[in-house]
C-alpha cells in the first residue's frame, strides 16, 4: 500500500502552490462555453497536477464536445486505473492513446501533461504524454490523422472534473491544482515543472505565469475561494463552478501534500470513502480504514466529526494493523500498540496505559473530536468540542516510540454498521470550519486551536518536525 512514513516527499522549492480544488465525485465540476476562435485547432498542451481519490472507477479529468462527438476529447481515469486520452475524429472513428502505467496511489500528487500537434508527420509525435516530467510509453496508440482537427476547450461545451455531459459515474473525485491550457503550442513537461536539484528523482512545479497561453488558453490556480473557476492567465477565459464552494478550496497541494484516508486499506473497499478521501462510511461490522501517512515521531493534531458514530464506532492510532480490541498483534509477532476513542468518548488501549476518559457522558452525533498525538513520548490527548488540554496527564500513555502510527477508523463487532466520520487533517475539511486555526508553521485550517508544539499532518511539517 502507498505510504508516506515520516519523510518529505516534496522538497522546498522557490515556487509554492498555495491551493488546489477538491471535487466530490458526484456533482461538482467546472464548465465553460466556447472562448472564441482558437489560436489552433490542431496544436495545444494541457497540464495539471492531480491527486486521485476514487480508485477502480471511471473519473474524468476533462472533456470537450462540439455537438456531434466528432472532434470531441476526453481525458479519463478508467475502471482499470489507466489514464485514457480519447479523441473523436472527423470520420467518426475515435482515436485512443493509453499510457502503459496504472494509477492506484491515492496518497500522492501526479503531474500530467497532454501535448498534441496533429500536423506532425510522424504519428507518434502527434500525441505526447508526460507523467512527473517523463514522457510515457503507450500501451495503446491510435493517433489522430495528420492535420486532423482535435480541439480542446474551443467548442461549445467544455468541462473540468467531468465528461462533457457530466453524467453520473463520470465526475472526478479528488484534487486538482495548477491547471494550464496552452492554445497553439505543443510543449514538453519542462515548461511546467523541473526536477529538484538536490533530489533529482523529485519532480516539482514551476511558475507558469510567463507562458504564452494563446487565444483560448487559461491558468486556474484556485487561489480565489469565491471564484474557483477564475482564469489568472490574463486571457479572461473563466469557468463556471457547479456545486463547488469556498470550502472546496484546499491547501493540500503538489508542494505540501496533506494526509487523507487511504481507500486501499478499507476492508470493504473504496466505495465508502468520499469527499477527497476525508469522509468515511463503514457499513459492515469489523470494517476499518487507515490514513495515508504514518509518522514515527513528532507531535500531530487533527480533528474528526462523527456524523453517525453508532454504538461501536472507534477511531484512534495504531502501529500496524487496525485493532479489534484483544487483537492478534503485529504482523511480525510483536506487541500491538493502539489507542482508541469509542462512541461513548471513552479511551481504550492495547499495550498502553489508560489514564482518563475523554468525556463522562456519551458524545452526540456531529460532535467534533480533537486529537493531539505525541509520538516522541508515546501519548495521546483527546477532546470533544473543545481545544485539547495538554497541560495535565495524557488520556493514553505508553505507546511504543520510534515506529510508524496510522490514524484509523473502525466499526467493531455488533456495531450496527452505521459509522460515518468526517476527518480534517488541515488540508481540506469536509465539515464547515467557523474558527480557522492553523499550527505554528501556518499550516492547516481547524475548528479548534492547535496545541503549542503540535502540527498538521502534511509533508512540509513531516520534513521539519517528523
Amino acid at each position: 500500500m502507498p505510504l508516506i512514513l515520516g519523510t518529505n516527499s516534496i522538497k522546498d522549492t522557490g515556487f509554492k502552490v498555495a491551493n488546489s480544488c477538491r471535487f466530490d465525485g458526484s456533482s461538482s465540476y467546472l464548465t465553460s462555453g466556447s472562448f472564441g476562435t482558437a489560436t489552433s485547432g490542431t496544436t495545444w498542451t494541457f497540464s495539471l497536477w492531480v491527486k486521485r481519490s476514487e480508485i477502480t472507477s471511471a473519473n474524468y479529468i476533462c472533456g470537450s464536445y462540439d455537438g456531434s462527438r466528432t472532434n470531441s476529447l476526453d481525458l479519463v481515469y478508467d475502471a482499470a486505473d489507466t489514464l485514457s486520452f480519447y479523441h473523436g475524429s472527423n470520420d467518426g472513428n475515435g482515436k485512443l492513446v493509453k499510457p502503459a502505467r496504472l494509477f492506484r496511489d491515492p496518497s500522492a500528487w501526479t503531474h500530467v501533461v497532454w501535448s498534441v500537434d496533429t500536423t506532425q508527420g510522424t504519428a507518434a509525435n502527434r500525441v505526447k504524454v508526460y507523467f512527473n516530467g517523463v514522457e510515457d510509453a503507450k500501451a495503446t496508440a491510435t493517433y489522430p490523422d495528420e492535420d486532423a482537427v482535435a480541439k480542446l476547450f474551443a467548442d461549445t461545451n467544455n468541462k473540468i472534473g467531468s465528461q462533457w455531459n457530466a453524467t453520473s459515474g463520470t465526475i472526478f473525485d479528488g484534487y486538482m491544482a495548477e491547471i494550464v491550457f496552452i492554445d497553439g503550442l505543443q510543449l514538453a513537461a519542462t515548461s511546467f515543472g523541473e526536477f529538484n536539484e538536490d533530489s533529482p528523482a523529485i519532480w516539482q512545479p514551476i511558475d507558469v505565469s510567463g507562458l504564452t497561453f494563446g487565444n483560448n488558453g487559461f491558468y486556474l490556480d484556485f487561489e480565489d475561494s469565491s471564484d474557483l473557476g477564475k482564469d489568472v492567465s490574463g486571457k479572461g477565459n473563466d469557468f463556471t463552478a457547479t456545486n463547488l464552494a469556498a470550502a472546496d478550496q484546499a491547501t493540500d497541494s503538489p508542494t505540501n501534500n496533506f494526509c487523507t484516508m487511504n481507500p486501499l486499506t478499507a476492508v470493504s473497499g473504496w466505495s465508502n470513502v468520499s469527499a477527497g478521501n476525508l469522509q468515511v462510511e463503514l457499513t459492515t461490522d469489523n470494517d476499518s480504514i487507515m490514513s495515508t501517512m504514518a509518522p514515527a515521531n513528532g507531535k500531530w493534531y487533527w480533528e474528526e466529526k462523527r456524523t453517525s458514530q453508532g454504538t461501536r464506532g472507534y477511531s484512534g492510532v495504531a502501529d500496524w494493523a487496525v485493532p479489534e480490541m484483544g487483537g492478534n498483534g503485529n504482523r511480525d509477532g510483536s506487541t500491538e500498540y493502539a489507542a482508541l476513542v469509542d462512541h461513548a468518548g471513552e479511551c481504550w488501549g492495547q499495550g498502553v496505559t489508560i489514564n482518563s476518559h475523554t468525556k463522562g457522558s456519551a458524545p452526540s452525533d456531529n460532535d467534533i473530536f480533537t486529537y493531539a498525538v505525541d509520538l516522541d513520548n508515546g501519548q495521546v490527548w483527546c477532546g470533544v468540542n473543545e481545544d485539547v488540554d495538554i497541560s495535565g496527564t495524557a488520556n493514553v500513555t505508553g505507546l511504543a516510540t520510534g515506529v510508524p502510527y496510522f490514524y484509523f477508523i473502525e466499526e467493531s463487532s455488533g456495531g450496527g454498521a452505521n459509522t460515518s466520520f468526517q476527518i480534517n487533517f488541515g488540508g481540506s475539511s469536509p465539515f464547515t470550519i467557523s474558527s480557522s486555526n492553523s499550527d505554528a508553521n501556518g499550516y492547516g485550517n481547524f475548528e479548534y486551536a492547535v496545541p503549542s508544539g503540535y502540527f498538521a499532518l502534511c509533508t512540509k511539517n513531516l520534513g521539519e518536525n517528523g
